[in-house]
């Protein structure tokens, strides 16, 4: 694994380039730069660096105490294959001002195994409903 640096500096984060990469996803189609800038502005972000130069980026959607939900955990195409995301998540969850978060989720298409190795369980208990609809 490189040698990757994980910042939590919402200023320091490549914004152009997070948000083509983001609407380039099969889960981030459709959104906008506006809605990337109220996402990242309402998250807990973080970014990946490798000799400066950003490689990843992530982010979760938390109450800092209670719930916890992982977001947009990308890496850049050149850079996949490198633990690099595995690392993003980490660094969020082991994060000082997300330590009393007992309540973890996320939503994956491909990145089961990612997740995995990481304590993540496919939830098959029934609790859990979702209600989705397009933004406004």
């Amino acid at each position: 694994m490189p040698d990757c640096e994980i910042s939590f500096d919402l200023a320091r984060i490549d914004f152009r380039a997070t948000s083509d990469l983001l609407m380039a996803s099969y889960w981030g189609a459709g959104r906008s730069d506006e809605f990337h800038r109220q996402a990242f502005a309402n998250s807990f972000c973080a970014a990946g660096y490798i000799d400066g130069k950003q490689v990843g980026f992530g982010r979760a959607i938390t109450d800092r105490t209670v719930f916890a939900y992982l977001a947009d955990i990308i890496v850049w195409p050149q850079n996949r294959g490198q633990g690099i995301g595995q690392r993003l998540v980490q660094a969020l969850i082991d994060h000082p001002e997300l330590g009393n978060v007992s309540h973890w989720s996320l939503s994956t298409g491909d990145a089961h195994g990612v997740y995995e190795k990481l304590g993540f369980k496919a939830s098959t208990d029934g609790r859990y409903m979702r209600l989705d609809r397009m933004p406004q």
